[in-house]
């Protein structure tokens, strides 16, 4: 086995895999990364099944030495990555020798950064996954949800079965002011017909309240007109809109249900590429429906990896 120890961390560096499923009427939410593509694309580097547990890296302040020589790989958000001074560019594999420390200081482009090891990092399993939910204190290298802090050490395999490289061509590109499919939702009728065409015509500030559960939408304020709602099931990427008018998106770490009308549900696509967004950007939400997202979906993953029935958010 490799080990990593950790030299710098904070409450954003966490442990990740494709999250918990099946456990939602007990009230356990389903972590997982935030851009599931990313952590995807990381794990694909190193050969890695594609829900294999990896290091999601917000904002940065993560370093790490090398215990034993290995290999790893970085992919998501570039936060300025550099091993031993040297730069280090997000979507490919490296080598990091025994005693090279590895430093992920600030975001240049994108918010999370996901880094593969061989195999896996290893960490106990917490209702079939090591994602990390603090708030629930499920998963992380304890189990009991905790962050990755200064002297840890993380384990994993030696050897990686395949490295890989990503065409340039095909890695990905986080361009300015995105926009985001939203697959509509069984309250969308009951908004005022202004408070529609102003959902999907007008630009959407992230703001700065955002965290693993959720991120808050500025811009105009949005009327519901239906009859008050008994809280239901809340899916991964949902659009809540409370009494305010300005939207939530519900990201891994939400709550398993609410009583808001929602406008409907990001994409998994457009979910993952909202998780690299950064407080303060602007997005546009675009009406979808469900067929039109699934067949897009299929399509993206038989380009890019092959497999159109893998779908991990």
């Amino acid at each position: 086995m490799s080990r990593l120890l950790i030299k710098a961390s904070n409450p954003m560096c966490l442990l990740q895999d494709a999250g918990r499923f099946g456990v939602r009427h007990l009230g356990v939410t389903q972590g997982g990364a935030a851009d599931w593509l990313s952590m995807t694309w990381a794990n694909w580097l190193l050969g890695n099944p594609a829900s294999t547990a990896v290091i999601e890296i917000t904002l940065g302040g993560l370093a790490v030495i090398a215990q034993d020589d290995c290999t790893l790989a970085l992919a998501g958000a570039d936060l300025a990555a550099s091993v031993e001074g040297q730069a280090l560019k997000p979507w490919h594999h490296f080598q990091l020798k025994k005693g090279q420390t590895l430093t992920f200081s600030h975001p240049l482009a994108g918010a999370r950064a996901y880094l593969a090891a061989p195999g896996g990092f290893v960490a106990p399993q917490v209702l079939g996954s090591c994602a990390t939910v603090v708030r629930e204190q499920l998963g992380g290298p304890d189990g009991f949800g905790r962050a990755l802090a200064v002297g840890d050490e993380l384990s994993f395999a030696t050897d990686s079965s395949a490295v890989r490289e990503i065409p340039l061509p095909m890695q990905p590109v986080f361009k300015p002011n995105p926009s985001l499919d939203v697959v509509l939702g069984a309250q969308i009728g009951a908004f005022s017909g202004q408070s529609t065409f102003d959902a999907f015509n007008q630009p959407w500030t992230l703001d700065s309240r955002a965290d693993r559960m959720g991120i808050r939408l500025q811009g105009p304020a949005l009327v519901y007109q239906g009859a008050p709602m008994i809280s239901e099931g809340i899916p991964l990427g949902a659009i809540q809109v409370p009494p305010d008018g300005q939207p939530i998106v519900l990201l891994n770490d939400r709550q398993t249900i609410g009583g808001y009308p929602r406008l409907g549900a990001l994409s998994p696509l457009a979910l993952a590429r909202l998780a690299q967004c950064l407080p303060g950007e602007t997005v546009h939400l675009r009406p979808i429906t469900q067929d039109a997202a699934q067949r897009q979906h299929q399509a993206f993953m038989q380009c890019n990896f092959g497999r159109p029935d893998l779908v991990l958010s």
